[in-house]
C-alpha cells in the first residue's frame, strides 16, 4: 500500500455492507452515521494514527444517549490496495469487536461467549460476552499466538488491574493485540478505546509465544455488559 486512504464516505457504505451481511438486517449511511435497525449505529471516529490503514470505529447502541452508550475502538487493516486494507480492518474489527457488541443485541449466542458474573474465566461481578479470537502472522507462526489466547483466557489475569477503576458500571469495552516476532513485541489493553498501561503491562508479561522465526499476532474483545454488585 503507498500511504493513500479511502475516503470516509467510502469506508462507510463498505462498512453498511458488512454490517447488513453479519446481522442478516438493513444497515445504510445516514450523513456521518451506518445506521442500523432500532437505536444502533457505527460511526468513524476522529483518527488517532497517520497511519492510513488504521481506522476508529465507534458503535452506539442508543444514537439520542452517545455519551453513555458508544463503545470506542480501533483496528489497522492491511493489504495492497486501499480498498483491501479498510475491508481488512472492517473484517477483524467484526470478528473481534463487532461479535461481541451486535451479541448483545443478538442475546442467542450466536456471535459471541456469555459468560456470568460468577464464572471463574470471567470478569467478577460483571456479566461478560467474550468476543471472537483472531490471529494472523506468517510461515509455521500464523496461529500460534491465537492458539495460546484461545486456551489461555485473558479477563482473569486483567481483572484484579481493571476492577475498580472504570468511569462507569455498564459497557466497557476491552480491547487485547498482542504478539510479535524476533525483535519485535505489541502489548496493548485498551479500555473503551484508552489506552491501559497497567493491564498492558500484565499482557505482556503473559508468557505467551514469541517467535524467533517470523510473527505472530493475536485480537480479541470483551465487552462488561453491567456490574452487577452495584
Amino acid at each position: 500500500m503507498d500511504g493513500e486512504r479511502l475516503p470516509d464516505e467510502v469506508v462507510r457504505r463498505m462498512t453498511a455492507l458488512r454490517l447488513s451481511d453479519v446481522t442478516g438486517k438493513p444497515w445504510q449511511v445516514e450523513g456521518s452515521l451506518v445506521k442500523g435497525p432500532g437505536s444502533v449505529a457505527v460511526m468513524l471516529g476522529e483518527n488517532h494514527s497517520d497511519h492510513p490503514g488504521h481506522f476508529d470505529l465507534d458503535f452506539v447502541f442508543n444514537v439520542k444517549r452517545p455519551a453513555d452508550t458508544t463503545i470506542s475502538d480501533c483496528v489497522v487493516g492491511y493489504g495492497a490496495t486501499a480498498e483491501q486494507v479498510a475491508d481488512r480492518a472492517i473484517q477483524i474489527w467484526l470478528e473481534t469487536t463487532g461479535s461481541a457488541l451486535l451479541e448483545l443485541l443478538a442475546q442467542d449466542g450466536s456471535l459471541a461467549t456469555h459468560m456470568a458474573s460468577d464464572h471463574p474465566e470471567g470478569f467478577p461481578g460483571w456479566h461478560v460476552i467474550h468476543g471472537g479470537i483472531i490471529g494472523w502472522g506468517t510461515g509455521e507462526n500464523l496461529e500460534t499466538v491465537q492458539r495460546w489466547a484461545v486456551g489461555n483466557l485473558l479477563l482473569p489475569r486483567l481483572a484484579p488491574v481493571l476492577s475498580g477503576g472504570f468511569e462507569r458500571d455498564y459497557l466497557i469495552g476491552i480491547k487485547a493485540f498482542f504478539g510479535g516476532g524476533e525483535g519485535t513485541e505489541t502489548a496493548e489493553i485498551r479500555v473503551n478505546g484508552v489506552h491501559h498501561e497497567a493491564a498492558s503491562q500484565v499482557l505482556a508479561g503473559l508468557e505467551w509465544p514469541r517467535p524467533t522465526d517470523g510473527m505472530s499476532y493475536a485480537r480479541t474483545f470483551i465487552l462488561l455488559v453491567g456490574n452487577e454488585t452495584v
